[in-house]
């Protein structure tokens, strides 16, 4: 598997389903909000719970082998001044304007009506660890920790 078309295709699967408004699939699992992206031998699905504050995983299949995962848990930490609406927004654009770039890890930010959106992570495609934080008056409003990488057998 060569590494350079994996992050090629998780940031086009991640663009065309959550940030690319991509249709729901069929949950797998009770409960679930399933988004699936597909091209040629790879396969992507993002599957989360919740609304404002929500636990997700998303995987890539490379000729139906499980190659690559991430975990993430999303929040709002502050109910009193931010509230999902404006979180989901300033993630999209955010995000919209990260993958742009060719890529979806840290290092990024970006400034929207509601916030200062910032994301920041240590590793590579292969194994990582992030938080994307959204910044309102000064005052973190939002929070998503991420952790992911290569699976190996």
């Amino acid at each position: 598997m060569d590494i350079g078309d994996l992050e090629d295709f998780i940031v086009a699967a991640k663009a065309a389903s959550y940030i690319g408004g991509g249709q729901p699939a069929e949950p797998s699992r009770p409960g679930a909000h399933d988004l699936t992206y597909a091209l040629g031998a790879w396969r992507y699905r993002d599957s989360y719970f919740g609304g404002t504050d929500f636990p997700g995983q998303e995987v890539v299949w490379l000729a139906e082998e499980p190659v690559w995962a991430m975990n993430y848990f999303g929040y709002i930490l502050r109910p009193d001044l931010f509230d999902g609406a404006r979180a989901g927004e300033t993630v999209k654009a955010a995000l919209a304007a990260m993958y742009a770039e060719g890529r979806f890890l840290g290092g990024f930010s970006w400034q929207g009506p509601h916030g200062l959106y910032r994301d920041e992570s240590s590793g590579d495609v292969t194994r990582f660890h992030g938080r994307e934080v959204i910044i309102a008056g000064g005052v973190d409003v939002y929070a998503l920790d991420y952790c992911g990488g290569l699976i190996k057998p």
